[in-house]
């Protein structure tokens, strides 16, 4: 069942001035929420997710949607910035082309060009050309946790599979990305920032005392504390899975470490001359900034001093 809000169309004169907004922080590139309960009816489940999606639109003022099944209790929100197929046909959340799976996705995955032309050449089609699409025709065929090896690129991620009623919320490999879960009654919200988990009417805010020592000797609350109890961070390269809506009912696995990456990395020094690590670098950071430079609108990079 959709339960859609009111979409919001950017002004002619806006168009001009997407790209002073593309490459700025995170909080400014799209935007999920959502939650997963039985205690709210279905009025009741689509004004939360409308004042959720709402308390985040500065992530996305270009287009807002939402999805909910009341018979499962999940509800999808997503705020949308346009950058990758402005056309109807990129607007979250998004169904699978075999409608098992419904994603609410922030980020971008840079090389979905090349798992696209993959993933065509095996059988797939596609009736958009945003990376949205193409992640969840890779999920279809290889579940999160490979599609997710797969790709490159920065996003937070709710995914619902309709078949095995259960939730996965992840995270990119480095947490750029920001995705918090909180214990709201008997269920579970997520969302891109805290403010949208406020709106949540079973939310209580109790400050941790833990992450606010955190905090002061730090200067941040690392992952997976939150400033609230009810509240952890998704960590960066993890996907947490629940199977009921329930705070217990949840496992977690890691599809990429940092830590695993470095120790590789001792393990299989490179056999090979200065110079040509250079170039070899060289080569792969062209690479990579030509396939971050992806996008249907005009783009623009900032350096910070």
């Amino acid at each position: 069942m959709s339960c859609p809000l009111p979409r919001q169309e950017l002004p002619s004169c806006a168009l001009s001035k997407r790209a002073t907004r593309l490459n700025q922080t995170n909080s400014h590139m799209c935007g999920i929420a959502g939650f997963w309960s039985t205690r709210l009816d279905d009025a009741t489940a689509v004004q939360t997710l409308r004042g959720m999606t709402d308390a985040i639109v500065h992530r996305g003022p270009d287009d807002s949607g939402a999805w909910c099944d009341p018979d499962a209790g999940i509800a999808l929100g997503h705020r949308r910035l346009s950058i990758v197929d402005l056309s109807p046909l990129g607007h979250q959340p998004m169904a699978s082309a075999g409608q098992r799976f419904q994603i609410a996705f922030n980020g971008e995955i840079y090389n979905y060009r090349a798992l696209r032309a993959e993933l065509t050449a095996q059988g797939a089609s596609f009736r958009g050309h945003s990376d949205t699409e193409v992640l969840l025709a890779l999920v279809e065929r290889h579940g999160l946790h490979d599609a997710l090896t797969r790709c490159t690129g920065m996003f937070a991620i709710a995914l619902w599979d309709r078949e095995t009623h259960t939730l996965q919320l992840a995270r990119d490999r480095f947490g750029e990305k920001p995705l918090y879960i909180a214990r709201c009654g008997g269920g579970i919200a997520f969302a891109s920032e805290l403010k949208a988990l406020r709106i949540h009417p079973a939310f209580t805010a109790t400050i941790n005392p833990a992450a606010l020592s955190l905090f002061l000797r730090h200067g941040y609350v690392p992952a997976p504390y939150a400033i609230f109890e009810e509240v952890e961070k998704v960590e960066p390269g993890q996907i947490v899975t629940f199977t009921a809506p329930s705070w217990r009912a949840r496992e977690s696995t890691t599809y990429w470490s940092a830590r695993d990456a470095a120790t590789f990395g001792l393990e299989h020094p490179l056999e090979t001359t200065p110079t040509r690590a250079a170039d070899a670098l060289d080569t792969l950071l062209r690479e990579v900034v030509r396939d971050q430079m992806v996008a249907d609108v005009p783009i623009g990079a900032f350096l910070s001093g």
